[in-house]
């Protein structure tokens, strides 16, 4: 059965404007909707401040739009929280705009609803964050696969109509769609996006298989073992979907101190309003110079626009700075999560490495004739038509020393093992130890397995009588030792991989890391962050689809932009575009300094509501005036706030 073409967005928790019931206008429309509301209201606002010197009406009118625009939006967030019981700066600034529009003040309750909308438009638009790996993830899933039926016969069939033990053919260059074992056939298959495992590994009959996993060089035949709702890319669905929803929801400052702040202001109103004319006995309770005016004034002066964007505005410019240097945060609530962090994990395959193989040493078995560069411009005539990672891995090698490759006859791949020909009358055969040593005499077999010894991925190479076992190894990056250098002084620093432990651990010593993890399955790894995140809020860098659910786990999930998968880069917070891992300690520090200036902004702005609230509460500053001084708060703010985007470093 073919699924329903509006499956995958309901099941992603994609944002609301890239719905498939929408046409293309109406999703232009809908992206970033409150900050288009708030823009409109704004030139309202503009047009309505303007006529209200020279047409009052026309000012009424265009008021009356600006509430409309902005003030529905806010009503409706304010009636919810009410709903809730929830007293939050939002309700505060809200209840302050309607009620200068009850005293009169239309136009300042009209700016402040503007300004308080214009904020939560533009952190919405920073930080609306599309949930799309479980769509980017199950667009790698196949949804037919091929069917061989009790008479042999090759069809296309619905993974999900396909049942435990029916059989299916997967062609070289597909991907695996059901769990399955092997039943007929051999081939190299590439797990690196699923378990970590850097190199290609062998599988034949009787050997396992899972979904996702890409064969690379020769037809398969395989008796499924899971259905497709229990399969192993089914199974990371489920993680990422669990991992998100278990995710610390890191609460900005604002947020934190707003609760309380707007608690008190308004019991202050009360307070205030009610006690006011029975402290004074010439204060009444009504008029413009009642307790009651007088307590609403306070109210209006204590919610001041620069307390409500001391945060976006700080944000945006940290965004757009990390911008600049080609890192790309999915909202500025990231910052608070990248500056509270003591600990960072790395996965290895092409996060601490490249992912691709490079040889690092050819070893002579016996005595051969042939020098190592002669053995590796050989390997280079079998490999330079193939397209695996360890020829990649021989072509570099060879284009390095500038050897040109000799003509080569009968060339034969063999599915699973290597590839073989003819140079000169000698017979060449070029691939994974185990098989080839098979066909060696004793002396020579135990000479090879005694070779294998040596750690990473080895492969084979028969010249003739003479043999030389090549030795592959993932390429660390360059800038690894250092990063970790660096991030050491100041974080706990681990390597969480599915590779083997003595490819993890010579790659964690050369680079010098804490802690190593490694044959880490998915579940395992997810498992494992939670478990360092109850000592500490801890960052995960990483590149693939085995890593997606622990980046949806961790406090911070950072994901390298080029070589990552959709997926990784999806259930991240962070995405390094372009994969320079160096800019971790750069980016560590703007978060902290972002957090300082937020807290300066709130301190700035509190101190603007001091100086306007107690003059207020006796009369002494008029309404426009409070308006015009918070105003002045919040240029101060924003100009501070633009420090951040001129800061270096």
């Amino acid at each position: 059965m073919r699924p329903h073409p509006f499956d995958e967005f309901f099941a992603s928790g994609k944002e609301e404007s890239v719905s498939p019931f929408l046409t293309p206008d109406s999703r232009s429309f809908g992206r970033n909707l409150p900050l288009k509301a708030a823009l409109s209201g704004a030139l309202f606002w503009i047009f309505a401040f303007g006529t209200s010197f020279t047409s009052p009406s026309l000012s009424s009118l265009s008021l009356t739009c600006v509430y409309f625009f902005v003030g529905t939006r806010a009503s409706i967030g304010t009636l919810q929280d009410l709903k809730n019981f929830e007293i939050n700066i939002d309700l505060l600034m809200t209840l302050a705009a309607f009620i200068a529009l009850f005293l009169g003040s239309g136009l300042e309750g009209g700016l402040l609803l503007v300004l308080f909308e214009l904020s939560q438009g533009m952190e919405n638009a920073v930080t609306n964050k599309a949930k799309g790996a479980l769509h980017h993830l199950r667009s790698i899933i196949p949804t037919y696969a091929t069917l061989l039926t009790p008479d042999n016969l090759a069809i296309q069939k619905s993974v999900r109509e396909i049942k435990v033990g029916e059989k299916l053919l997967v062609k070289a260059g597909e991907v695996v769609p059901l769990d399955g074992k092997i039943i007929a056939g051999r081939s190299l298959v590439h797990l690196a996006h699923l378990t970590g495992e850097s190199r290609p590994i062998s599988k034949g009959p009787d050997d396992a298989i899972v979904a996702g996993a890409h064969n690379l060089d020769a037809a398969l035949t395989i008796i499924v073992e899971r259905q497709s709702g229990d399969s192993t890319l089914t199974t990371l669905v489920r993680l990422i979907t669990e991992a998100s929803e278990a995710k610390p929801r890191v609460q900005r400052f604002l947020d934190r101190f707003g609760k309380r702040y707007a608690t008190s202001i308004i019991s202050l109103t009360l307070f205030f309003a009610l006690f006011l004319p029975l402290l004074f006995s010439q204060i009444g309770y009504l008029g413009r110079e009642g307790g009651i005016y007088r307590a609403l004034a306070f109210l209006i002066a204590a919610s001041p626009c620069a307390l409500i964007i001391a945060t976006p505005t700080a944000y945006l410019s940290a965004i757009s700075v990390c911008a600049r240097r080609g890192i790309l945060l999915k909202g500025g609530v990231i910052l608070d999560a990248l500056a509270s962090c003591k600990q960072i994990a790395f996965d290895k395959t092409g996060t601490l490495t490249t992912g691709e193989l490079s040889c690092q040493e050819i070893i002579p078995i016996g005595t051969p004739r042939l020098s190592p560069q002669e053995a590796l411009r050989f390997a280079y005539s079998l490999e330079r038509e193939v397209t695996h990672p360890i020829s990649r891995a021989i072509c570099q090698a060879a284009a390095e020393k500038k050897l040109s490759p000799l003509p080569v006859t009968s060339l034969r791949a063999i599915p699973g093992f290597g590839i073989e020909g003819q140079s000169d009358n000698m017979r060449l055969a070029f691939g994974l130890p185990q098989m080839l040593s098979e066909t060696l005499p004793s002396e020579k077999k135990e000479a090879v397995l005694r070779s294998l010894s040596t750690k990473g991925l080895s492969a084979l190479l028969l010249v003739g009588e003479d043999l030389f076992l090549f030795r592959f190894n993932d390429t660390v990056r360059r800038e690894a030792k250092e990063l970790l250098s660096l991030l050491k002084q100041k974080f706990t620093t681990f390597m969480l991989t599915g590779d083997q432990l003595e490819n993890a651990e010579e790659v964690g010593r050369a680079i010098g890391i804490d802690q190593i993890f490694a044959n880490l399955r998915p579940e395992e790894k997810l498992a494992k962050i939670g478990e360092l995140m109850e000592k500490a809020p801890l960052a995960m860098v990483g590149d693939g689809i085995n890593d997606a659910p622990s980046l949806a786990r961790a406090t911070v999930g950072i994901s390298m932009g080029k070589v990552g998968s959709g997926i990784a880069v999806d259930a991240s917070d962070v995405v390094l575009l372009s994969d320079e891992l160096g800019l971790l300690p750069w980016l560590f520090q703007k978060a902290r300094k972002t957090e300082r200036i937020v807290k300066q902004n709130i301190i700035f702005a509190l101190t603007i509501i001091c100086t306007a609230t107690l003059p207020s509460l006796l009369g002494w500053l008029p309404l426009w005036a409070a308006v015009l001084l918070h105003e002045g708060g919040t240029l101060l703010v924003g100009c501070n706030s633009l420090r951040l985007y001129t800061q270096k470093n």
